[in-house]
């Protein structure tokens, strides 16, 4: 597809240095509906990156459009900090019989902020109060936000220095195979836990995701995940799950620790919670565990009422008959082909996939390939981002709403530029 260079002129001249995903997408977006964006020369551009997965249901989803402008249009409530409101009493009463009430998980709700760092913050937060301790345990490949408290517990050493201080009062320890010699899961982490003279100060809790998105697109196994969780209980931690880029249907389940029968002490969602890209983040905690005094943590923008609008909709559109999470798992099945027959096809290049529902990682042995790759997508239509320590794997998220046409057309084009930079 011939494209003609935009004028970035006014973004290269006034905007910060910092930009990221427009370097790799050089051209001006202006409209988007469905899976897919349109640029200001009209190139359409079939979305596999859905707002890093904020966009669950796709740009402009109708259903949520409709709920959202009657709303506004009715001159419903804004802006209104943590005060009651119709709009977060709908979704309160929605989230708790659609989602919460049929999976039996005892949790309060908390809007700590808008943002998914907001929620990582108030969890750790309550941790340490809860404990009375300060460490926290987090995992190598992880990412859990870009503030000081959600960024000493991320992984990556490019994220960790751009904080310029010490990181301090937390300990990684290793994802699910992050090592490969055979080693009992957590055998380290315990005889740390348990040994006097380790040195290791017992942490307040444990923070984790159930697939590294930013990481690379590990997948943790059900096992090590339920080892996990029966390592916290026994030695006292809490155990947190990250769920704001897996959750919200992303691997099948509205929870992605679902299918390895937990039920974590503190849940973090936001991204696509609010189902149509409006900021909203939830921190979600055994009932036990509200030991917040009043206005202990808050935050102005914590009551984004047009969020409430849309997740209530999103939540009533999706969710209230399990038809989304059969749906997801059939087009995750359809990924998974594809990319197994991209590694077959490229065996010299030393392709390997995996994921879980709608998140899917195509890594080769070459560790600059996957760039090149998502550039010669883009160039064919396609928006892809990669993401691991070294941006070596080319990670796929469509809306979980796509249809078999479109999603069929976009592995295709994944296909062809694989192909184009062999």
């Amino acid at each position: 597809m011939a494209i003609t260079p935009p004028d970035l002129t006014v973004f290269e001249t006034l905007e910060s240095e910092v930009r990221s995903y427009c370097r790799a997408w050089p051209t001006v977006f202006d409209r988007a509906r469905g899976s897919r964006m349109t640029d200001e020369d009209g190139h359409s551009y079939l979305d596999f990156f859905v707002g890093a997965g904020t966009l669950n249901y796709g740009h402009n989803n109708p259903v949520l459009k409709r709920a959202l402008l009657d709303y506004i249009e009715r001159d419903g409530v804004t802006h209104g900090l943590d005060m009651s409101t119709m709009a977060k009493r709908a979704f309160l009463q929605t989230f708790q019989e659609v989602v919460l009430g049929p999976r039996d998980l005892p949790y309060k709700v908390m809007f700590p902020g808008p943002t998914g760092t907001n929620a990582v913050e108030s969890a750790l937060k309550l941790a340490r109060k809860i404990k009375r301790r300060t460490p926290v345990v987090s995992f190598t490949n992880a990412f859990h936000g870009m503030t000081l408290g959600a960024l000493a517990v991320t992984g990556n050493a490019f994220k960790r220095a751009g904080g310029g201080i010490p990181l301090v009062h937390t300990t990684p320890m290793p994802f699910d195979r992050y090592l490969d010699d055979g080693a009992p899961d957590f055998r380290w982490f315990e005889r740390m836990l348990t040994d006097g003279g380790s040195g290791f100060d017992h942490p307040a809790a444990v923070i984790v995701e159930t697939v590294q998105g930013e990481g690379g697109v590990n997948v943790a196994r059900p096992e090590w995940l339920r080892e996990l969780a029966d390592l916290c209980a026994r030695h006292d931690m809490l155990l947190i799950v990250d769920d704001i880029q897996m959750g919200c249907g992303r691997t099948g389940g509205f929870f992605s620790f679902e299918a390895a029968g937990i039920v974590p002490d503190i849940v973090t969602l936001s991204k696509s919670i609010s189902g149509y890209g409006l900021p909203m983040a939830l921190t979600l905690f055994r009932r036990e565990l509200d030991v917040w005094s009043p206005g202990e943590h808050n935050g102005t923008f914590r009551g984004n009422n047009p969020a409430f609008v849309t997740a209530t909709a999103a939540l009533r559109a999706y969710w209230a008959d399990g038809q989304l999470e059969k749906q997801t798992a059939a087009r995750g099945e359809q990924i998974e082909q594809a990319l197994a027959a991209i590694c077959a096809e490229h065996p010299a290049s030393g392709a390997r996939h995996r994921g879980r529902g709608m998140v899917w990682g195509l890594e080769f042995a070459d560790r600059g390939r996957a760039t090149e790759v998502c550039r010669r997508a883009f160039a064919l239509g396609l928006l892809t981002e990669t993401s691991g320590p070294d941006s070596e794997v080319v990670k796929l998220m469509p809306a979980l709403t796509i249809g078999t046409e479109e999603l069929d057309e976009g592995l295709r084009t994944l296909a062809s530029a694989v192909r184009d930079t062999a």
